[in-house]
This record gives structure tokens, sequence and C-alpha cells, in this order.
């Protein structure tokens, strides 16, 4: 089994925001982070899912991805993004990420457990660090789809 950890950042919210991933598959580790100029807690919540599952080149391998991200876990686990995509995504948050997310997510090979953030699991305090390194350090990316909801 791939584990996949995840965290997101935001230095405000909206403000300058990261992620950062950690895959683990048998004694393979690696780590994943980017920040971004401009973004939401939320969206480096799930960009960081979603980077971690694009990152996984066998897809028949079983995925366990670890998120203290109620809003992601919930919107997965309870299918919540399933009737958000039947409706275009209408008034929901975040479409341009959930299309991308369901792309690259299948429910039979990918589950999710949900654990509590900042309670000293060190995969998950690991992901917090790189998330904010990302989000305070330079070389921060332009998150085009926030950006882009701003001038609606």
């Amino acid at each position: 089994m791939i584990e996949l950890f995840t965290d997101g950042s935001s230095r405000g919210n909206p403000g300058p925001g990261g992620y950062g991933v950690i895959l683990r598959y048998k004694h393979h580790v690696k780590e994943i982070s980017q920040g971004f100029r401009k973004t939401t807690n939320n969206r480096m919540e799930l960009l960081a899912v979603i980077v971690g599952l694009e990152a996984i080149k066998q897809n028949d391998i079983p995925v366990t991805v670890f998120s203290d991200s109620k809003y992601v876990v919930d919107a997965i686990e309870k299918k919540w993004v399933y009737g958000w995509q039947k409706k275009g995504f209408s008034g929901k948050a975040n479409p341009d990420l959930w299309i991308r997310f369901l792309k690259v997510y299948n429910p039979k090979m990918v589950k999710f457990v949900w654990i509590k953030g900042h309670a000293g699991h060190p995969e998950n305090e690991r992901c917090d660090v790189l998330a904010v390194q990302s989000a305070e350090g330079p070389d921060k990316l332009i998150d085009h789809g926030y950006e882009a909801s701003l001038a609606k």
C-alpha cells in the first residue's frame, strides 16, 4: 500500500499559501511542496491530495490518504463531491480543483483517513512544516484558479 500524507497552509485566508506532501511506499519516501502567492487554506488542502495522487505512477497499488482537512475528507467519504459534480459545481468553491481531483481519484483504490492536525502525528507535522515553508518562502506560483475566481 502507498501512504499519502498531506497538509495545506494559508498565511491569512486568503493569503500566501502552500502545500506539503509525503508519499511512502515500502522503503521509498518522497516529499513534494509548493507555495502560491495568494490562495486559501482549503485550496491548499485539496491541492496537496491532488498533487500526491498525480505523483503516483502505478495505479494498481492501493493508496491511503491521510489528511487533517475535514473539508477534503468529508467531501469525498460522504460523497458530497458527486452531488456537486452533477450540479456542475454551481455555487461551490474550488470547482477547478475538484474537477482535477476527480480525474485522478479511483474510489476502488484510494481510501481517506482523517487525522487530527497539530496533534503530534509525525508525517502530518512534517507536511505542515513543508506547507508553511512553501507559503512563506520565495518562488511562489500564481494560483490561477483562485485569482480567476476573484475576477468574477
